[in-house]
């Protein structure tokens, strides 16, 4: 049964509450059975459950109902949805974690949450060979079926939403902010192009929530959660891409890691990944032989590359100088499996022979 409108309120007010998250959340409930019973209990009820004094303070003040207000407003907009934890719609790989949260805000296509998700996260200042690499993977990889989830940061995660987008795939953005309050603010327009795409935008955080430095490592373990793995394009020892990626193995997700130069910087987190037992990542096709089960692409056992004879085409090259295709039009064309189609693909994307518009593929001069 759906949630009376006084408990969605209920339930809106204890998440508007300071100092009140996704375990108290979760322990109050457990307590009363319901938010509209906990709210109404003496706050003595609430200090036994070892809650903070002041949060039984504020939930009766001005400004938690106002909260609850303006996001119950908020919702009646198109597209924008409330998920809560225990009902129907939330995403059930999130549903796992310990401290899962109470409730998501999502704005578009809230279904992709239950759809197969890769994650793509990295620097935030990638270079320009990171950041090319970051929108091919994301690219074959949204053609092979993947939803791109990353977090609309500057850098890889751009990259990756970008890419994902110019296969004419979705991808969802886990925000460390409200969703009335894009950030970085230079990404609203590419936010916007997520949404037009069919792509959606989540947060766990009140609607305008602005940037804080704490929620950021907050959301990582959403970005992790919601996905079957991790893929870290480049980062260095430092990144917050290694929280995830450490956030992913302890949800029991895959991690995967693109290795770099050892003079770059940026690969050292990477490589540290690898160490610490990373899959390393050279093609899509590393990741799509682990993740098979959630596809529907045929099996693909391991072919012996088929290099080109000297002075030839590469046989894909030869396809697209006649007329761009698609990458399922290529393996018909071919005879190739899928898989094997998307990982030549990415290979010749990074070394310049072929690029993507608009989910068709085609060759490039040289």
């Amino acid at each position: 049964m759906p949630l009376s409108p006084a408990e969605l309120e209920a339930r809106l007010r204890l998440h508007a509450l300071p100092d009140f998250g996704p375990r108290r959340h979760r322990r109050l409930l457990e307590a009363f059975a319901s938010a509209s019973a906990a709210l109404s209990a003496p706050a003595s009820a609430w200090r036994a459950l070892g809650l903070p004094a002041g949060c039984a303070e504020a939930r009766r003040s001005a400004e938690v109902r106002q909260q609850a207000a303006m996001a119950l407003a908020w919702l009646e907009q198109p597209q924008r949805q409330l998920l809560l934890l225990g009902e129907p719609g939330y995403p059930a790989l999130l549903a796992e974690l310990d401290d899962a949260p109470p409730l998501l805000f999502v704005e578009g296509e809230a279904a992709l949450l239950e759809q197969p998700q890769l994650a793509m996260v990295g620097s935030r200042r990638a270079s320009k060979p990171g950041l090319d690499t970051a929108r091919a993977f994301a690219r074959q990889l949204a053609s092979a079926g993947f939803v791109i989830s990353s977090g609309l940061a500057l850098g890889i995660d751009g990259a990756a939403h970008r890419g994902a987008l110019e296969a004419s795939g979705q991808t969802v953005a886990v925000l460390g902010t409200g969703l009335q309050r894009i950030y970085p603010a230079r990404h609203a327009p590419l936010a916007a192009e997520i949404l037009a795409g069919g792509g959606a935008l989540v947060s766990e955080l009140p609607l305008d929530c602005p940037p804080q430095a704490g929620n950021f490592p907050r959301r990582n373990r959403i970005i992790s959660g919601l996905s079957l793995g991790v893929l870290v394009v480049e980062a260095s020892p430092s990144s917050g891409s290694l929280i995830t990626a450490r956030l992913a193995a302890e949800q029991g997700r895959e991690v995967y890691a693109i290795p770099g130069s050892i003079h770059h910087p940026g690969a050292r987190g990477c490589h540290q990944l690898i160490r610490d037992g990373a899959t390393l990542v050279e093609s899509i096709e590393h990741i799509l032989e682990a993740l098979r089960g959630w596809q529907n692409l045929a099996p693909a056992p391991r072919p012996p590359a088929v290099p080109a004879p000297a002075g030839e085409r590469h046989p894909l090259l030869a396809l697209l100088h006649a007329a761009p295709q698609t990458s399922e039009a290529l393996a018909l064309a071919s005879g190739w499996p899928l898989a094997r189609v998307l990982a030549a693909l990415t290979e010749l994307e990074l070394d310049g022979l072929v690029a993507c518009e608009g989910g068709r593929w085609l060759g490039c001069a040289g």
